[in-house]
């Protein structure tokens, strides 16, 4: 259950001997076994020193009970529709393919409508050009001379009309 450990487990007390010279000696006498705690015993650490150390768990696990909660009213709405909106997605994505021809035959017609009112922005100024120089009128030249003296001066013009 435990992973294995890198210490002795022994039933001895601790010796003062068993103690490195950085660490004070205990005072008093040493702990009698009956003193000792439930799941705690004296473990031999890696350097040698021996001390008391819990080797199990003092509180039990709680055992899990699974309690059964209700689906939330959202998860079964999302469960319930998410069929619906895929079947909604692969209807539209067979309709498509269904109105493919017509959709490029429109686009066709768009471009081509497109192009018919270039021709005519283009066409219809030349044909009334063409139409006004047919009837022998001419047209109006008007000339205008303005000077001024300054920046804020009275300004004196001529219009000449041909």
């Amino acid at each position: 259950m435990y992973p294995e450990t890198a210490y002795e487990i022994t039933t001895q007390a601790p010796r003062p001997v068993d103690y490195p010279a950085y660490l004070p000696a205990p005072e008093g006498p040493a702990m009698l076994p009956s003193e000792i705690p439930p799941g705690v015993q004296m473990v031999t650490l890696p350097g040698g020193v021996r001390t008391l150390a819990y080797t199990q768990p003092t509180v039990p696990a709680a055992p899990s009970v699974s309690v059964v909660q209700p689906i939330p009213a959202w998860a079964k709405t999302t469960a319930l529709l998410t069929p619906t909106i895929g079947g909604g997605i692969a209807a539209a994505g067979i309709g498509l393919s269904y109105a493919a021809p017509g959709l490029i035959a429109m686009s066709q017609a768009l471009w081509s409508a497109v192009a018919l009112v270039a021709a005519g922005v283009i066409a219809v100024p030349v044909l009334l050009r063409t139409a006004r120089g047919a009837s022998g009128r001419t047209t109006t030249h008007i000339t205008q001379n303005i000077a001024a003296s300054g920046m804020f001066g009275r300004a004196n013009g001529t219009i000449n009309q041909r």
